[in-house]
């Protein structure tokens, strides 16, 4: 069974998911809708968007698993999820997870996001 670094690992290894809040994110292409089922005709589980260019694929439990496969074309490294309430970011280079901040977050200060 694999196991993923998550959250403080994350801040030591992983250099894309330094300082990543929701203002940085780009807007969604397709809000609320995984844009490659939209065109397939074909159903989403979750939805995740990419950090990079605000590409709004599906996950890996949906059949498409259009964000991963998004990765693999374009090498942007970093998805966000989009479901309500959720703030967590994923790297597909490092393989961890990371807390996505809502605002900016001082030098020196942790950020307050709770889960």
């Amino acid at each position: 069974m694999r196991k993923f670094q998550t959250d403080k690992s994350a801040e030591r290894g992983c250099d894309d998911l330094k300082d990543l809040t929701e203002d940085k994110t780009p807007p969604p292409r397709t809000p609320g809708a995984c844009e490659d089922c939209l065109k397939e005709g074909t159903e989403w589980v979750h939805l995740r968007e990419c950090m990079t260019c605000g590409h709004v694929g599906c996950c890996d439990s949906s059949p498409g698993r259009h964000a991963t496969r998004h990765f693999h074309e374009t090498q942007h490294p970093v998805v966000r999820s989009v479901e309500p309430d959720e703030h967590w970011t994923w790297c597909y280079v490092h393989e961890v997870t990371g807390d996505l901040a809502r605002e900016p977050v001082a030098a020196g200060m942790k950020s307050r996001v709770r889960h």
